[in-house]
């Protein structure tokens, strides 16, 4: 089963970086795939206790939510990655400044990436992923760019931002993450 689950994740990992990953194709593919991976880990060779089955129940609930916030997401990112630019150009123009060049459109490359995969995280509720498989090592090429502060502001100014595209319970799902991405990749 580990190797199964696995291959779901690659999968999952493959559609992403193609961009053809969306709410209509299966999402069992990538449902919670960690958690399903340790729970398969965990109880190899017996079944699961009603308390290790519990995040099933509890993400069973909050589908839809999650599924509805992911469109959203989806259907704003070009708004909200306007509005984050224009709120940072409007606190401090040397943001998107890397010595005398003009970094603006690898910010809006960069921004847009770490704003999918963490739609992506919100959809199958597994930020620790996120953090493991892409927020390392993305903060290494962050730091290496000394591009911290820029991403510290980046996802303060994004956390307001989403909340305007966002219902509140919607924005509960995902400022958090956004949070995490602020304390990864804003780190100094």
């Amino acid at each position: 089963m580990g190797n199964l689950l696995a291959g779901k994740r690659l999968s999952a990992i493959k559609s992403l970086r193609l961009g053809t990953l969306s709410p209509s194709k299966p999402l069992e593919r990538v449902q919670m795939l960690s958690q399903l991976e340790k729970l398969s880990l965990d109880t190899d060779g017996r079944y699961a206790s009603d308390e290790e089955l519990q995040f099933v129940g509890d993400y069973m609930q909050s589908f839809s939510l999650r599924v509805q916030t992911y469109q959203k997401l989806q259907s704003a990112e070009a708004a909200i990655v306007q509005q984050v630019e224009a709120k940072m150009r409007s606190l401090d123009p040397s943001l998107f400044n890397s010595g005398n060049d003009d970094v603006s459109a690898k910010w809006k490359r960069d921004t847009v990436r770490v704003l999918r995969y963490s739609a992506v995280a919100m959809l199958m509720n597994d930020p620790e992923t996120l953090r493991e498989r892409f927020l390392f090592w993305f903060q290494t090429i962050m730091k290496a760019f000394g591009a911290q502060k820029s991403c510290n502001a980046t996802y303060v100014a994004m956390q307001e931002v989403v909340q305007q595209h966002l219902t509140p319970i919607q924005a509960s799902l995902f400022c958090p993450i956004l949070e995490i991405n602020r304390q990864t990749l804003g780190k100094a």
